[in-house]
């Protein structure tokens, strides 16, 4: 294909020398397309802009540019799998002589002909006799040539095997070469200006190959900058859906229900709790549709206010849904709203996948023709079969465990033309504040911060193999007092790919360990009925040990259980750990965490240690995502919103601030930013449109 004919979004396979097979490999880093090529950027540079002479070379010393000329060549075949093929050439330049060793590069010595000119990189390395320039990478040069690969900055980029960097290398540089201006500049000139970025291609280029320390500089800012701002259109011009494109039912009517189950309540709300629900009910009595993200460490009460907006939609006429991740912490939210709202009159409806054909068929008619006015549910609630007669408000708890910002699915239950409901999402795993900028930036934000009246710290320690006897004994005491215990494993069955306790054989030790207890067992592959039997004999106290697997992460509210044994705990996350460790502490004793682990360095040790020092959930929700980055923590990785090719959220957060003001002034600005912006909004719409839901907004 000719020069004019590549276009960024064609296929790598345009490219001279991308067969199938290559296709293959690069789409491994993540390359599908030309463009997706021309940003695989450098995972470092190599300085070899001071070149060397080939006296200065010291054995053992680091490897160095280098230019000479080849005197002799010599080639020693290998025979046999094992064997390896020799080749050698002595090499001179005008400071000395010395030879050069490659290792299975046969048809190397046909090419290395007397008096030809090489740029060279390598090390030189004591061998039997004299010393080796070893495997040095190597560049023929014709008279007068300017090298690549020596004399000037190198980029090395990530490789795959059957695929090494200095393939990418030249696949990269030959597509630089074939294409003039190899991207268009997708940010406004006046953004630009006034950052006084490069334009997009001498910034490309730059990035590829570093000219000049500022030159390069300047060139990752623009990148960085852009990558954030492209995001940050397309959450801004979600935003600008939902408040200019939607209407919503206002919940105006008197508080009935509401008002009543707030006086039933054996406690009082919390000052952040009176807030949050202010702030929803503001929020519900208009006519915009609600977009709030919800956050509250964990036990600090939110399903409390969550109730209070599904009774403030029931009050005004309307359904209310209720979505959760996992059947267990669907039951658990039904037997809690029941409890609450069976003295009031209000049925909850239960919709998960494991539930009987006839009680599905019951829940089903209820929802269609309006009579069950509140249901609360699993991903069930989503299939084509589900119909609501008039949805005014979609509460989805644990929302990162959905996928992020996938609520359309809900949403569009009750989408009736320009009608939405509102929508309220919570999670319990605390955000960081530039993530939550970054990833929830369309929706507003409430936090819960204080804990209910009467609880307790939970005590955190982590311990050794030689002190589990002690540990043992402390269990028993606690279930002798009428408390819960939990053990958490990481595996259900042993796995010869991972060295952890399996769940089943930790099931049994703790079965003959506390003969006189009862022990059960909950993993995710139990029938739903079976985990809902399980839960509910825990929380009755017909199980004193309950050994499970992370399937007790959410949905387990025992104000009885006073102790969980993570095992293990070296395998988890900070945010898990914390989210586990809120599974006791939920009543008026003294509860423990311990953690029970074997790290094998320094620093897994260390970040166990830490943990058990932080207990706010928003502090170790900010040194999780130090340690193992942003999409990890908020399970948004898979959805590619945090794929940064350059940017880093920790190092970047400034830039992305601004970025962020940037775009959503910008978008609040324009009458129509398709048509204003085109290049913009085509660029937004290629890499975000669909992730977004906003690719038919235009």
């Amino acid at each position: 294909m000719t020069r004019q004919h590549i276009r960024p979004d064609d296929s790598v396979c345009v490219l001279k020398g991308v067969g199938e097979k290559k296709a293959l490999l690069l789409e491994r880093l993540g390359v599908r397309t030309v463009d997706d090529l021309l940003h695989f950027f450098p995972r470092r540079y190599e300085d070899r802009r001071q070149m060397a002479a080939l006296k200065d070379l010291i054995p053992g010393g680091p490897p160095l540019p280098l230019r000479a000329r080849v005197v002799t060549v010599e080639e020693r075949p290998g025979y046999g799998a094992r064997a390896k093929h020799i080749t050698r050439a002595c090499l001179s330049d005008e400071s000395g002589v010395v030879w050069a060793v490659w290792f299975n590069r046969r048809g190397l010595a046909r090419v290395l002909v007397p008096g030809t000119e090489l740029a060279l990189f390598g090390a030189l390395k004591q061998q039997p006799g004299s010393p080796e320039l070893y495997n040095p990478e190597i560049e023929f040069l014709s008279d007068g040539a300017v090298s690549r690969t020596t004399g000037c900055i190198v980029p090395v980029y990530p490789s795959t095997e059957g695929l090494n960097e200095r393939s990418v290398a030249k696949l990269i540089a030959g597509v630089l070469d074939t294409l003039p201006n190899a991207v268009s500049d997708v940010l406004p000139r006046f953004i630009s200006e006034k950052y006084g970025f490069a334009d997009a291609d001498s910034a490309l280029r730059e990035m590829h190959c570093p000219t000049d320390e500022q030159k390069f500089k300047a060139a990752r800012a623009r990148m960085i900058f852009e990558e954030f701002f492209l995001l940050q259109i397309g959450l801004a011009l979600r935003r600008r859906r939902g408040v200019l494109e939607k209407t919503a039912p206002a919940f105006n009517a008197p508080p009935n229900v509401q008002a009543r189950f707030l006086a039933s309540l054996q406690f009082d709300l919390t000052d952040d709790q009176k807030r949050v629900v202010e702030e929803i009910s503001a929020d519900l009595k208009r006519s915009v549709p609600m977009n709030r993200l919800l956050q509250g460490d964990v036990g600090s009460g939110k399903t409390v206010v969550a109730l209070m907006a599904l009774l403030q939609a029931l009050d005004s006429g309307y359904q209310a849904a209720l979505m959760a991740p996992t059947g267990v912490l669907a039951e658990q939210h039904a037997l809690t709203l029941r409890k609450w709202l069976a003295p009031l009159g209000v049925d909850v409806g239960l919709l998960t996948g494991g539930l009987p054909a006839a009680a599905r068929k019951a829940v089903l008619s209820g929802l269609s023709d309006g009579s069950l006015r509140l249901v609360v549910g699993t991903h069930a609630l989503i299939q084509d079969t589900v119909k609501f007669k008039n949805l005014g408000l979609a509460i989805i708890d644990e929302q990162h465990r959905f996928g992020v910002l996938q609520r359309r699915a809900l949403s569009s239950k009750a989408e009736k033309g320009a009608y939405s409901p509102h929508i309220l999402v919570m999670t319990a795993t605390p955000i960081p504040r530039t993530l939550l900028l970054l990833v929830y930036g369309d929706l507003a934000v409430s936090v819960i911060r204080q804990l209910p009246k009467g609880r307790q710290p939970i005590r955190t320690v982590c311990i050794g193999e030689s002190r589990v006897p002690r540990m043992e004994d402390f269990l028993d005491r606690e279930m002798a007092q009428g408390h819960r215990v939990y053990w958490v494993c990481p595996l259900i069955e042993e796995s010869d790919a991972f060295d952890a306790s399996p769940l089943e054989l930790r099931y049994e030790q703790l079965r003959a360990r506390f003969p006189n207890r009862r022990v059960g067992m909950l993993h995710g592959r139990m029938s739903e009925r079976d985990k809902t039997s399980v839960m509910g004999d825990f929380a009755s106290g017909k199980i004193d040990l309950l050994a499970a697997t992370t399937v007790v992460e959410v949905g387990m509210d025992v104000p009885e259980a006073t102790v969980i044994v993570i095992e293990n705990a070296e395998r988890f996350g900070l945010s898990q750990l914390h989210q586990l460790r809120g599974r006791v502490g939920r009543g008026p004793y003294q509860s423990w965490c311990v953690l029970y682990a074997q790290p094998k360095s320094r620093d897994a040790r260390e970040r166990l240690l830490q943990f058990c020092r932080l207990s706010d959930g928003f502090a170790i929700a900010e040194a999780d995502m130090a340690l193992r980055g942003p999409g990890e923590v908020c399970g948004v990785r898979q959805h590619g919103l945090t794929d940064f090719r350059v940017a880093d959220l920790s190092r970047d957060s400034g830039v992305m601030k601004t970025a962020r003001a940037e775009a959503f002034s910008l978008v609040k600005s324009c009458a129509n930013p398709y048509s204003e912006y085109p290049e913009l909004m085509s660029a937004v719409m290629g890499r975000y449109g669909r992730l977004l839901d906003i690719a038919g907004t235009a």
